[in-house]
């Protein structure tokens, strides 16, 4: 059996990925009490048939029982049972956009706490769940159906003992992703935006491929990357951790970056099972995010 736990701020799409998980059959539960998490195992396993479950635990939670959850999940822990915590999140200023396009009402904002300030206490009343998290995912820039298709292809579709890469690429000017493991900055090799042909280009065109790759330093850079990350992935792995963000950045998050990402991504793909890519920056056009890796 399996029990997920979906966590986050609010706004962050919680209610998105339960539903997800619904549609794979899960039997889910909205702000549910974590306190109660042991009687609904229990009661689960008296069932005649034992159905894999999703709840959503967050700031509507007495604090108290956000404190033990560490514990109560640790004493949850069995052979037939695999519990996975799940923590997404977004940039503030995204969360704000967000609760003024729905007209809702921050369950933290009263009197004397306007919603900047609720949004940035729910990140410290969660900061237990949020150290828990086997997966974070940064929905600053995920539509619902992104989001959604995301749980599909990394929650319910991986491989059992594999660990589920993601690699990401993102602009700097637009803010570092808040689930990245790793970041690593490409800023230091040659940039196609400064050669006019290739200005409306991303890194996944063959022109831009093509110049990039006649640059020794960055083949040197993803060489380097790759190292890096073979030593230390069997290191995670050693630690059965389940999933790992490698974000890659550069200016504008449209050239450099989305190369790297594709570099990384074809080579690790012959090694791991679960390899994703995601290019950040909204400019790119749909069909370059499809290819032989699974693309967001």
């Amino acid at each position: 059996m399996k029990l997920i736990v979906i966590s986050g701020r609010s706004g962050s799409g919680k209610s998105t990925a339960l539903n997800a998980l619904e549609d794979e059959g899960f039997s889910c539960i909205d702000n549910f009490p974590a306190g109660l998490l042991p009687q609904l195992i229990q009661s689960n396993y008296k069932a005649e048939i034992v159905q894999d479950l999703a709840v959503c635990i967050d700031a509507r939670n007495v604090p108290a029982d956000l404190e033990l959850l560490p514990e109560r999940l640790s004493a949850l822990q069995q052979d037939d049972l695999q519990v996975q915590v799940i923590f997404l999140d977004a940039l503030a200023h995204r969360l704000m956009q967000r609760f003024s396009e729905t007209r809702r009402r921050h369950p933290l904002t009263h009197v004397s706490q306007d919603l900047r300030q609720a949004i940035d206490m729910e990140l410290e009343v969660l900061a237990v769940v949020s150290e828990l998290a086997d997966l974070q995912i940064d929905t600053t820039n995920l539509s619902a159906v992104d989001l959604a298709e995301m749980i599909k292809t990394r929650v319910i579709n991986k491989s059992a003992n594999s660990i589920s890469l993601l690699f990401r690429s993102f602009g700097f000017r637009n803010g570092v992703p808040v689930d990245s493991d790793f970041v690593f900055d490409v800023r230091c090799l040659p940039n196609p935006y400064w050669q006019e042909e290739l200005r409306s280009l991303s890194g996944i065109d063959k022109p831009v491929r093509d110049f990039l790759d006649s640059q020794t330093v960055a083949t040197s850079l993803v060489t380097d990357i790759c190292s890096f990350l073979e030593t230390w992935l069997h290191e995670f792995e050693k630690t059965n951790r389940a999933y790992l963000t490698v974000a890659i950045g550069c200016t504008g998050g449209r050239h450099r970056s989305v190369y790297v990402v594709e570099k990384l991504s074809k080579y690790f793909s012959h090694t791991y099972a679960d390899v994703m890519v995601r290019h950040q920056e909204s400019g790119m056009p749909t069909s370059e995010m499809s290819g032989s890796a699974n693309r967001q």
